[in-house]
């Protein structure tokens, strides 16, 4: 199963690299995967579940404990990038942080 939500993540490879993920660790059981991000919002451990009995995933911050359950594969990387990444004013927060002009 980890291998399986890291392909899941890599096929969005910009939107996943955007998180400084590392560190990235089989869940005992292979019962998903966690790995380290250093996101714009959310710097920390994340960790992937898949739930075998609604075929659907569950995304969890360990140092938050925010969690977003019953995510569709589709939209996986999305629910993380709404987590760690994305705010609702990413282009000017970004220039506002790293002092540049984002197209």
């Amino acid at each position: 199963m980890a291998e399986y939500i890291l392909q899941i993540l890599k096929s969005q490879l910009m939107v996943l690299f955007s998180w400084g993920p590392h560190n990235f660790k089989r869940l005992p059981e292979d019962k998903g995967l966690s790995f380290q991000v250093e996101g714009f919002k959310y710097q920390g451990k994340v960790i992937v579940m898949y739930n075998a009995g609604t075929d659907l995933f569950e995304v969890i911050l360990a140092k938050t404990g925010e969690k977003v359950e019953d995510v569709y594969l589709d939209c996986l990387v999305n629910v993380i990038d709404g987590l760690v990444e994305r705010t609702t004013d990413y282009k000017s927060s970004v220039e506002a942080e790293y002092g540049i002009h984002a197209n």
